[in-house]
């Protein structure tokens, strides 16, 4: 546990569940944290805001909030933006990089703005796709495009798209999930995710699918996904990948710890990123807690070393505000 003895950590909410399309993985991550944290010895309670309220956070005297809410409410500043009201100190990113980094787009300006590897997109705003559309959507994409909902998580509503009619299909699924929907140049090459603590990347993992793409089955229900860590790389592209990561992660103002996705391109070899988890899965076999374990850290410690950032941030409203 560090510097820090349970006590120090106070009444510990464990908030998780929620309202988005990512709920169950939700429910999953927050039970496998709180059983953590009792195993530490830190008073820690689970607080579902679509069963308990939001009102069970702020009412039951909780010292800190470790975030596992998935998705929308959860990573987007919301529930974020709830605890800086109330000055409650909460894990991971802020009110800003947390909205940022849900926003599939505005990540994508704000790294092409710093000059960092992103791959060719296009933006379909809601309404019907006619045929003529899409075919000329499709030839500005290089042919072949991942379509997906730019504020959605673990592959929600995504799916590939190669002819018009199956770009006119997957918009259309899309878009029962999202008004804004991206059309991102489909990557030929092998998928990479790197966790970032404190700052620092974790070792890198390759993540190996024999689906179409890495999405929402083969991250949560298959038994033929597997993940390579360490991911096989040189030492020169491992330490490349590490300061990538380091500077994506950065550059959205992002805090604490999360994950950042990429492709490496089969043809030329570059890196282009992909987007940023700041609430990752946290189950036994999720990823961050499979890079931690390569870095020599337990499921125990790593849950501990994310409450931990909880201590760091200046609140966004200071100690001024007198909240009723």
């Amino acid at each position: 546990m560090g510097a820090r003895s349970a006590a120090d950590y106070g009444k510990v909410a464990v908030v998780y569940g929620g309202y988005s399309a990512e709920r169950e993985i939700s429910l999953v991550s927050g039970e496998s944290v709180h059983k953590a944290l009792l195993s530490a010895g830190v008073d820690a309670y689970k607080v579902d805001p679509k069963v308990d309220g939001l009102a069970a956070i702020t009412d039951q005297g909780f010292d800190r909030v470790w975030n596992a809410l998935h998705g929308r409410g959860g990573e987007d500043g919301v529930i974020q933006g709830f605890l800086e009201l109330h000055q409650i100190p909460y894990t991971g990113s802020g009110v800003m990089a947390s909205a940022i980094a849900m926003d599939k787009l505005r990540t994508k300006l704000l790294w092409s703005a710093q000059g960092l590897p992103v791959a060719k997109h296009k933006m379909v705003s809601t309404g019907s796709l006619s045929l003529v559309e899409a075919d000329k959507l499709l030839a500005e994409v290089n042919g072949c495009v991942m379509v997906k909902p730019i504020h959605e998580g673990s592959s929600v509503g995504m799916a590939r798209a190669d002819t018009a009619e199956s770009l006119q299909q997957a918009v259309a699924k899309a878009q029962q999930f999202d008004q804004e929907i991206m059309l991102e140049e489909w990557i030929n090459g092998e998928e990479f995710t790197v966790a970032v603590l404190n700052g620092k990347a974790l070792p890198s993992i390759r993540v190996e699918t024999p689906h179409t793409f890495y999405d929402f089955n083969a991250k949560y229900s298959s038994n033929q996904t597997e993940y390579h860590c360490p991911s096989g790389l040189s030492s020169d592209d491992e330490q490349a990948l590490a300061r990538l990561s380091e500077k994506a992660f950065a550059a959205l103002g992002c805090f604490g710890w999360g994950r950042v996705d990429f492709m490496r391109d089969s043809k030329t070899g570059d890196w282009l990123l992909l987007e940023v988890n700041t609430v990752p899965g946290m189950t036994q076999s999720s990823l961050v807690p499979k890079a931690a374990k390569v870095s020599g850290i337990s499921f125990e410690e790593l849950v501990l070393k994310v409450l931990d950032t909880s201590f760091e941030r200046t609140p966004i409203l200071g100690s001024q505000l007198e909240v009723n």
